[in-house]
C-alpha cells in the first residue's frame, strides 16, 4: 500500500472513531455516511486540479440528497468540518467542488464554516 494511500486510510478510521463520539440524534445523517460520500474526493480536494472525478460528484450528489433537516445540514458539516482540519484541502477546489460537481451542497467543504449557521 502506498504510504498516502495508508494515511487516507488511517484518517477515514480515526474520523470514524471520532464521529460515534458526536451526539446527532436528531440527525439521519451519520459521519460514517458523510465521510463515505466524500471518500472518492480525497485525492481531488488534497492534489487534484480541473475537473473532479464522477465518483467524487456521485458522493457530493448522494449527501446533498440526504442532507435535507436542519439537523442533517448541521450533522454533515460537523463531519465536514472536521474531516478539513485533519486532511487540508486545497481550499480552493474544496470551495469550488460543489460548482464544479454541478450541485447546491447545503455545507461548505470547508475547515472553518460555522456550523452553527447551517441550516
Amino acid at each position: 500500500m502506498r504510504p498516502l494511500s495508508f494515511a487516507v486510510l488511517a484518517l477515514f478510521v480515526a474520523l470514524f472513531l471520532l464521529s460515534t463520539r458526536v451526539p446527532v440524534s436528531e440527525s439521519a445523517v451519520s459521519c460514517s455516511d458523510v465521510l463515505k460520500d466524500l471518500k472518492p474526493c480525497v485525492s481531488y480536494l488534497k492534489s487534484g486540479s480541473g475537473m473532479p472525478p464522477a465518483a467524487c460528484c456521485a458522493g457530493v450528489s448522494a449527501l446533498a440528497n440526504v442532507a435535507t433537516s436542519s439537523a442533517d445540514k448541521k450533522a454533515a458539516c460537523a463531519c465536514i468540518k472536521n474531516a478539513a482540519q485533519k486532511m487540508n484541502p486545497n481550499a480552493q477546489l474544496a470551495q469550488a467542488l460543489p460548482g464544479n460537481c454541478k450541485i447546491t451542497l447545503p455545507v461548505a467543504v470547508s475547515a472553518n464554516v460555522d456550523c452553527s449557521k447551517v441550516g
